[in-house]
């Protein structure tokens, strides 16, 4: 297992190659200090950690690693199937014509959905199929607190779970976060 930073880590999901929709993911807050924890999981792609804090309204800064190469039956029972929430990687346009493509087929979409019978959920991943998401799925979130599967999750990789929150308290520590005005 080899920590990076955070966006490295979203980057390999980006680039992983695999069925944009079948990501899954559960989030919540720290078990012990600032900032967020956040599991990604697909099948074929395995599962990734990651550990964030905002060091300020315009700047993320974390660590993460792939902790499992792939998401076998035990991993797969902490992830969400459906929920009321989802998640979505984005990737920038390639270009302006890029640009114009993805948001004709949005309001394509949008326009459908409107004059339709549908469900969020349809709409959402039609939606992410439309902009060429490269992964996107279901989450389970909780902003105030820590879903069960989340510590379920930490306690199997516990080994990544010491030495991601290690990283972390690192760059909040060399952050100067939490000082407030001396």
């Amino acid at each position: 297992m080899r920590v990076r930073d955070w966006k490295d880590i979203v980057e390999d999901v980006v680039d992983s190659g695999a069925d944009p929709n079948g990501w899954r993911a559960v989030a919540g807050d720290r078990a012990g200090g600032v900032g967020e924890d956040l599991y990604l999981g697909h099948p074929s792609a395995g599962v990734y950690q990651l550990k964030t804090y905002a060091k300020n309204p315009y700047e993320v800064q974390g660590a993460g690693a792939r902790v499992a190469r792939r998401l076998d039956d035990e991993l797969d029972s902490f992830f969400p199937e459906k929920t009321g929430g989802g998640f979505a990687v984005q990737s920038p346009p390639e270009d302006e014509d890029d640009a114009e493509e993805k948001a004709r087929r949005l309001e394509e979409v949008v326009k459908t959905h409107a004059d339709a019978p549908t469900t969020s959920d349809a709409l959402f991943e039609d939606v992410m199929d439309a902009i060429d998401s490269p992964a996107f799925g279901p989450m389970q979130y909780d902003q105030y607190g820590r879903p069960d599967e989340l510590d379920d999750l930490s306690n199997t990789f516990e080994e990544a779970e010491e030495l991601l929150t290690e990283e972390l308290d690192d760059l909040i520590d060399s952050a100067d976060v939490g000082k407030g005005f001396q």
